[in-house]
């Protein structure tokens, strides 16, 4: 596992789909949309819990499809699963890789973005801790889409339609959270559910892929 979590890293930094990518998708997105809605600080403010956490989501959506994909197509798969650690193991590995590369970075980066939005200060610490708690859960529904159509061709599609849905939950309790510290109301319950929730995809999560992966490929 810890062979094949030091690879992807590896792979994700040298061909420029990790960190740099989402990061890039991110700020381009921020930025337009501040610049389409103008100088309107209290609508941005208000705008600003919601376009972050989607804006987010689609940025950890974009490198889904390369997660079993490039492994499938040069035959590295194949000898993954024949190698003595389990299938559920290596798709844990490879979320947590794809968490680290892509969704982490947007957390560290997004109070950044949250002031260009306009968001208080005092949701700052609130965004980066609900990203931190939500975004893992992202990684780890992205790995169940991404194994479902390994092998498909052009199947970036049909993986956005098939994790989407998935990611509502996240997507809800995420915005809830950075809008209740803006608001100066609790925020413990929305983060709790957050992890929660992550928690969960990660007892189930590499049960599902692994399977996803063993139907595919036998």
């Amino acid at each position: 596992m810890k062979a094949v979590f030091l690879r992807d890293l590896r792979l994700a930094f040298r061909l420029g789909g990790g960190a740099g990518q989402s990061l890039a998708f991110f700020l381009i997105a921020i930025t337009l949309l501040a610049l389409g809605v103008g100088p309107a600080p209290d609508l941005l403010s208000r705008l600003a819990p919601g376009a972050l956490w989607v804006f987010a989501l689609l940025a950890c959506l974009l490198s889904l499809d390369r997660l079993f994909q490039a492994d499938y197509e040069d035959g590295s798969l194949d000898h993954l699963l024949l190698a003595p650690t389990p299938l559920e193991g290596v798709a844990l590995a490879k979320s947590a890789a794809h968490w680290l590369t892509t969704a982490a970075p947007l957390a560290l980066f997004a109070p950044v973005l949250g002031a260009m939005l306009n968001l208080p200060d005092a949701a700052m610490g609130t965004l980066v801790t609900a990203l931190l708690l939500g975004t893992p859960a992202l990684s780890l529904i992205g790995a169940i889409g991404a194994a479902l159509t390994v092998g498909v061709r052009r199947g970036g599609l049909l993986l956005s339609l098939l994790v989407l849905p998935l990611y509502l939950p996240t997507l809800i309790f995420g915005a809830m959270a950075v809008r209740a510290a803006a608001e100066g109301l609790p925020v413990l319950e929305p983060l709790a559910l957050l992890g929660a929730l992550t928690l969960g995809c990660a007892a189930l999560g590499p049960f599902a892929a692994a399977a996803a992966l063993r139907i595919n490929l036998s």
